[in-house]
C-alpha cells in the first residue's frame, strides 16, 4: 500500500518511513460492485484512497434523478474536503466495480498536516484544481451544446496509448448522460453517429477514439 500512497500528490514528498507510519495507521477494506461508500450529507471522519476498482461521484434527489461529477480510479482519492471543513460529504459514492479502498481517519489525517506542511500546500494545490475543473464544468453545461459536452467529455477522458486516444473504462451511454446533464436517448443517438461515422469504436471495456472528432454533429 506504500507504493500507492506515494504515487498519491498530497504524499509523494514524504520519506518512505513516513509513508509507512501513515499506511500502518490506515484501514483496509473491499466492497463489491454497486456498494454506496459515503451518502451526500453524511457525517465524516475519514478519506479513502482507492487502491483498486472504480469509483463514481454523484449528486442525486429525491427523485432518482442523477448527475455524475466525476469518476476515478487507482491512486486517487475522495474525502478530503469534509474533513479539513468538517460539514457533512458534499457528494456520494458509488463503485462501479469491485473495490478496495484504505481509509485513513481525520485524526491520522491531522496530524499529518501538522507534521508535515507540505502535505497542506500540495492540498492547496489539489483543490485548485478542483474549482478550476468545476467551474470548466459549469461552463460546458451552460455554453455547449449537447453534442459538444458529449464530444468534449470523451477527449477529457481518453488517454494517449501510443498515438492513439482510448477511454480505458466501461462507460455506458447513461453514465455519459449523467456527466453531461443530457437524456440516455440522445447521446446513444450521437455516439451511434460517432460510430458509424468511423470516429469512435467502442469496445467491451474502452472506447477507441479513431480521428479527430466532427466539430459540430
Amino acid at each position: 500500500m506504500e507504493n500507492v500512497l506515494k504515487k498519491i500528490p498530497i504524499f509523494a514528498d514524504l520519506k518512505d518511513k513516513e509513508v509507512k507510519s501513515i499506511a500502518s495507521h490506515a484501514v483496509n477494506k473491499t466492497f463489491p460492485k454497486n456498494s454506496i461508500i459515503i451518502n451526500e450529507g453524511d457525517d465524516t471522519n475519514s478519506m479513502y484512497v482507492i487502491l483498486s476498482g472504480k469509483i463514481k461521484v454523484f449528486l442525486s434527489n429525491e427523485d432518482g434523478k442523477e448527475v455524475i461529477l466525476t469518476m476515478m480510479g487507482p491512486g486517487e482519492y475522495f474525502g478530503e474536503l469534509a474533513i479539513l471543513d468538517q460539514a457533512p460529504r458534499s457528494a456520494s459514492i458509488m463503485t462501479m466495480e469491485p473495490c478496495k479502498f484504505s481509509i485513513i481517519s481525520k485524526n491520522d489525517f491531522d496530524k499529518s498536516l501538522v507534521d508535515h506542511p507540505e502535505i497542506a500546500r500540495t492540498v492547496i494545490t489539489e483543490l485548485t484544481r478542483m474549482v478550476r475543473r468545476l467551474t470548466d464544468n459549469i461552463r460546458n453545461l451552460a455554453l455547449m451544446d449537447v453534442y459538444g459536452r458529449v464530444a468534449k467529455t470523451l477527449l477529457d477522458m481518453a488517454e494517449d496509448e501510443d498515438g492513439v486516444k482510448v477511454i480505458n473504462q466501461k462507460l455506458t451511454h447513461q453514465d455519459i448522460a449523467r456527466m453531461i446533464g443530457s437524456s440516455r436517448e440522445m447521446v446513444s443517438r450521437i455516439m451511434k453517429d460517432l460510430q458509424k461515422g468511423g470516429y469512435i469504436t467502442p469496445g467491451n471495456k474502452c472506447i477507441v477514439i479513431n480521428e479527430k472528432l466532427p466539430p459540430g454533429w
